[in-house]
């Protein structure tokens, strides 16, 4: 997830220097939304994943 995060702001970046305004700021948001789930869902393994297993 967090990889299409950053593949969507490095196409974001290439269209802000080609002056494509319109892709540049979709694939902005698209790879800021992409991080938040991201983030969401690496907190959720981190708190989740620390179960005591009984033996």
């Amino acid at each position: 997830m967090l990889y299409y995060a950053l593949l969507f702001l490095v196409l974001g970046v290439i269209a802000g220097v080609l002056h494509l305004a319109g892709v540049a700021a979709v694939a902005v948001q698209i790879s800021w939304v992409l991080f938040l789930i991201g983030i969401a869902l690496v907190a959720i393994h981190v708190i989740w994943g620390r179960t005591v297993r009984v033996a």
